[in-house]
């Protein structure tokens, strides 16, 4: 089968061959047929080193298809069945899922440490225990959350991260007051998803921060009042706070320079809520005299900060009442051979969300 191919990490080219093959079926496993996958920039963070993944490895995990086959024990789903990939799924019986903090679960994470891929010359992982840019991949059965049949699959691959993870930042973590002022600094498809649900929560302001012209333009038809670029960010929080900062700001970025920003353009007893994926050697510096005075409240965002399966169905919900807009963020398609078309998308810029068809 074809899958788009890491060699090394640091490489920012994918190599698509037709030599891989999905391997680690068994019980307990599902093999899924990919049909749509979403670009997330975690992949690309992947690619550069910036995320820990073991090379060679097959990027993405913002998929969906259908079942092909299952494995013994499996019962919830069964061949012929749509499904979304959930990379992060709940083992229901570790400390954090009998918290009900099952975005925390790490069973997921020990997927990601054993070959779910080979090829003649040896065997490849899969990215967060999945990787979705192939047509091909087997998984655990947790993975595979059933969608109902009128949910596209390009549609139901966005739901399987970006969307869960923006949406679930203001209405899970933040959990936005209707009437209150919102900064979302940077605006590919977690930070709109993180827009659209402040606009949910009735935010008045909302003010989305990106230096791509196009993605503020963007920003404005799925919920901002305003978008400026990161220049203009300190204007707009002396005009719309008259200075003394947001209720609420969104750093979808991953960085440590934004995430400093974001903290200052937070008002005092405001939430800063952190979004983006970071490395582990980018530190936020913080002294303990603000952190004691602002009395700002700092939240990370897990992959949305809640349940996923029960996140998955309020995302469905809401898009059929027509409350979102999903089929909007994907603003580029391309086949799988055209992958690396994709990823300079993702890098410049110029696409919120590229949807790789398989």
């Amino acid at each position: 089968m074809r899958a788009a191919v890491l060699h090394e990490i640091g490489q920012d080219k994918l190599e698509v061959l037709d030599d891989v093959e999905a391997v680690g079926f068994g019980p307990g496993k599902v093999r899924i047929r990919v049909r749509a996958t979403g670009l997330c920039h975690s992949d690309l963070s992947a690619m550069s080193g910036v995320l820990p993944q073991p090379a060679p490895f097959v990027p993405g995990h913002e998929g969906a298809g259908e079942i092909l086959e299952v494995g013994e024990g499996v019962t919830r789903v069964e061949p012929g069945d749509r499904v979304v990939v959930c990379w992060l799924p709940a083992c229901g019986a570790c400390p954090a899922c009998r918290r009900g903090q099952t975005e925390l679960c790490l069973a997921g994470f020990m997927n990601a440490g054993t070959p779910n891929f080979r090829r003649p010359n040896g065997g490849l992982f899969g990215f967060a225990g999945t990787g979705t840019f192939a047509e091909e991949v087997v998984v655990d059965a947790g993975c595979a959350v059933p969608i109902p049949d009128d949910v596209p699959f390009d549609i139901a691959a966005l739901i399987g991260c970006g969307v869960t993870t923006g949406l679930g930042a203001a209405l899970n973590t933040a959990d936005v007051e209707a009437g209150s002022s919102v900064a979302v600094i940077g605006c590919g498809g977690v930070g709109v998803s993180a827009i659209q649900g402040a606009r949910l929560r009735g935010a008045a302001e909302i003010v989305a921060v990106d230096p791509v012209a196009s993605r503020r333009e963007a920003a404005l038809g799925f919920g901002a009042t305003e978008a400026v670029s990161p220049e203009g960010l300190a204007d707009a929080k002396q005009r719309i706070t008259a200075g003394e900062g947001f209720d609420y700001v969104f750093e979808v970025v991953g960085r440590s320079t934004t995430a400093r920003t974001a903290y200052e353009t937070t008002r005092r007893g405001g939430t800063l809520v952190v979004v983006g994926a970071g490395a582990m050697d980018d530190f936020l510096q913080l002294n303990m005299f603000e952190l004691f005075f602002d009395e700002k409240r700092i939240l990370p965002s897990m992959y949305g900060g809640g349940d996923v399966l029960r996140s998955y169905e309020r995302t469905v919900a809401l898009w059929r009442a027509g409350r979102i807009d999903l089929a909007g963020l994907i603003t580029h398609r391309v086949p799988l051979a055209e992958i690396n078309e994709a990823l300079d998308q993702m890098r410049t810029g110029t696409a919120l969300r590229t949807c790789v068809e398989i």
